[in-house]
């Protein structure tokens, strides 16, 4: 962090690689789920998993463009779904693509929302900004938010080395890549 900025140094550079990203990005993973039919296949278990959990709302956190948050809604199984994301113009870009959705800006690690008011939180590859010594206070956050019995969904990269980007579609970015073990996410989940 730096003095003037509360802001985390990596949620920073996060924010401002997604926020230079939007454009291309949007393009990039337009009708990315039609070719994932597994990936469907796990949302659409969630997504009947939340909706058969007293009507809360649903949370994309790092919703990016929307698209799965999209998705979820079209499911047409009634959930208020709604995402949140750290970049300014990915929420941007979300409320462009998706007019008749809701999108906020937000950090996972202080979503802003009352105690137990989600009755589902999906976090679709969006925790593999966090770096391994903050991910303990995402989860946290996410606990705070959950009501009892809500049902949580992490999508994350498999693996034992971060990956660092440092330029996307010919755009300059610093981009942190955290890949993990799934016995150690579901450790900390448990925790």
């Amino acid at each position: 962090m730096t003095a003037s900025d509360s802001t985390p140094d990596f949620q920073r550079a996060t924010r401002d690689s997604y926020d230079t990203m939007a454009p291309a990005y949007v393009e990039f993973t337009r009708g990315e789920l039609a070719a994932k039919p597994l990936e469907r296949a796990l949302l659409s278990t969630f997504a009947e998993l939340a909706a058969a959990g007293g009507g809360l709302p649903v949370a994309d956190i790092g919703c990016g463009t929307g698209r799965v948050t999209a998705h979820l809604r079209e499911l047409g199984l009634g959930i208020d779904v709604f995402g949140i994301d750290l970049s300014p113009q990915m929420v941007a870009v979300a409320r462009e693509e998706h007019p008749g959705l809701r999108f906020e800006e937000g950090s996972m690690l202080g979503l802003g929302l009352p105690d137990a008011s989600l009755g589902g939180l999906l976090a679709w590859y969006s925790t593999i900004h966090v770096p391994d010594e903050e991910l303990p206070r995402a989860f946290a956050e996410f606990h705070r938010v959950l009501a009892p019995g809500a049902h949580v969904q992490l999508g994350f990269q498999v693996g034992d080395e971060p990956l660092r980007l440092t330029e996307a579609w010919g755009l300059e970015i610093s981009l942190d890549f955290h890949r993990r073990q799934p016995e150690r996410v579901a450790a900390l989940l448990r925790g």
